[in-house]
């Protein structure tokens, strides 16, 4: 108990995404950088001019004219939410394109901390490519509902709490499942995995969202958190191999 409990602190997330950011750096990692980097420079590129165009009109078809007067208020509330959703779209988008770079990057994190290629299962490019698609599957069918709430007058209104936890969840679904595939984990059991670390894993998909919605920043923020998740699970869990692992 006292380890999910540690293992579930927000603050935990944190420090792993901060020392993930820090080995950004090393010489080590910098080949597993380069594709992740163009494709995520192309990708929240079109991403920008499209919300920049597209935002504003959905805003205002949002926000009934009885609430006009409240649109101050519900105007960065709602762009937020708008834009959490397009980036959210695209992160998945480049997560799919970028999976088997990132699932490398993960493994030599691990043998950059331990001094050796991990123990683990082989995550193979097409049991990448797949535990990916499975993941966006997942995601998808729970994206659809959010999505009426939005049409739904007064209900719209928590309609952007909603999708940002959401968002978070998703987020940290697809990361944190680049360290767990390499432990042969199942879709099924990285599910029970962040269950058991709710709130960890909601501070590490918001934090991980908030830096893939900033400009610069969104370039390198999927590699930092691939690397943030493969210190996360290599601190909360027992050595791939070994009987206690799960």
């Amino acid at each position: 108990m006292n380890a999910i409990r540690d293992a579930n602190s927000p603050l935990l997330a944190v420090g792993c995404l901060l020392d993930g950011l820090k080995l950004l750096t090393r010489a080590e990692l910098r080949q597993y950088l380069l594709i992740p980097l163009l494709i995520n420079t192309v990708l929240y590129t079109g991403a920008f001019i499209l919300g920049y165009h597209s935002v504003s009109a959905l805003i205002h078809q949002a926000i009934p004219d009885w609430l006009s007067w409240l649109s101050w208020i519900l105007w960065p509330l709602f762009f937020i939410s708008f834009l959490l959703i397009g980036f959210f779209t695209f992160t998945l988008v480049a997560n799919l394109i970028a999976a088997p770079y990132y699932s490398r990057l993960s493994a030599k994190t691990l043998s950059l901390l331990h001094g050796h290629a991990p123990v683990a299962a082989d995550a193979g490019w097409d049991r990448v490519f797949f535990g990916e698609l499975k993941r966006i599957g997942y995601l998808l069918l729970r994206v659809l509902p959010l999505l009426v709430l939005f049409l739904i007058p007064v209900v719209n209104l928590i309609a952007p709490v909603l999708w940002a936890a959401f968002a978070a969840w998703g987020i940290a679904m697809e990361f944190i499942a680049y360290p767990l595939e390499m432990r042969g984990q199942t879709f099924d059991a990285q599910k029970r995995f962040m269950q058991q670390r709710r709130w960890s894993m909601l501070s590490f998909g918001a934090l991980t969202g908030l830096g893939l919605t900033l400009p610069i920043v969104n370039l390198v923020m999927g590699q930092t958190a691939v690397i943030a998740a493969t210190l996360y699970v290599d601190r909360v869990l027992p050595p791939a191999g070994s009987d206690e692992a799960s």
